[in-house]
């Protein structure tokens, strides 16, 4: 366990945070939780369909944004990353 860890046990909890992205627009958080939250986000989108990124520092980022607001600026490249990635992933192969 890391220190920063040690000090904050829910650091240690999973963490998950769900946006919403309709294109040409900016993503949105619309759900995020660490323990049990996270797992009933993460087995939702799962069973939804909706495909699952882990990627801890970037949700960690995202955790501190507030519900239904716009991602800030500053994680714009990081998300459109993990956007690009899930577009191509949800492709057919040709």
């Amino acid at each position: 366990m890391s220190d920063e860890a040690a000090s904050n046990p829910s650091k240690s909890q999973p963490l998950a945070v769900a946006l919403k992205y309709e294109h040409g627009g900016v993503p949105v958080v619309v759900a995020k939780g660490r323990g049990a939250i996270a797992e009933t986000i993460a087995k939702t989108a799962r069973e939804s369909g909706v495909m699952v990124e882990e990627n801890a520092v970037l949700a960690e980022a995202l955790s501190q944004v507030e519900l239904d607001a716009e991602i800030p600026e500053a994680l714009y490249k990081a998300v459109a990353e993990v956007i690009i990635f899930v577009l191509r992933a949800g492709r057919p192969a040709t």
